[in-house]
């Protein structure tokens, strides 16, 4: 067991979550699930938590009820490789969802998501201001993040980012496997 294990708290849905989020992710599998008791306070027999892995990181979804809903406040950030793994990620979580700005969505739980480029945080931190400024007017214009057009006004700024395949979906790379990114 890992020390640290983030509890999600869902209304009646921790099990549908588990079984959606390690469908989605390579090396994920659903665990122990416990059930209510005569005790309550859930209905005898529901499921009161599952425990359920997604890439070797331990995750509890606990059925609590209504009480208390998910935030922006706190989201999953899922830095991709190439735009083809972006794409999977993005439009498998954001199946019964809702698109923010800027690479984040809403899952179908509620449940916040950054999908972003790896080569993101480079482009934002370059020592010319101005690259960074294009790159960041560049992003607040998008919903769904692209790679290449971010690239596009980082190179139009001034400079020419490493290329680490941030829009290529190169063949026989260790992320073009699905969950890979």
């Amino acid at each position: 067991m890992q020390r640290i294990m983030p509890c999600l708290w869902f209304n009646g849905r921790a099990e549908e979550a588990a079984e959606f989020y390690t469908s989605i992710f390579k090396d994920s599998k659903v665990g122990k699930i416990a059930r209510y008791g005569d005790a309550g306070p859930g209905a005898p027999g529901t499921v009161m938590t599952v425990i359920f892995e997604v890439e070797g990181q331990e995750f509890m979804g606990l059925n609590g009820g209504p009480q208390f809903q998910f935030s922006p406040a706190i989201s999953f950030m899922i830095h991709c490789k190439t735009q083809k793994r972006l794409d999977y990620y993005w439009d498998r979580l954001l199946e019964g969802g809702a698109a923010q700005q800027c690479g984040w969505l809403t899952d179908r739980f509620g449940v916040s998501w950054q999908i972003v480029p790896s080569i993101l945080p480079k482009l934002l931190k370059d020592k010319d201001p101005d690259r960074s400024r294009a790159v960041m007017a560049a992003m607040l214009k998008m919903v769904k993040l692209d790679a290449k057009a971010l690239k596009k006004a980082y190179k139009v700024a001034g400079g020419d980012p490493a290329d680490d395949g941030g829009s290529k979906g190169a063949k026989g790379s260790k992320d073009s496997k699905a969950g890979k990114g």
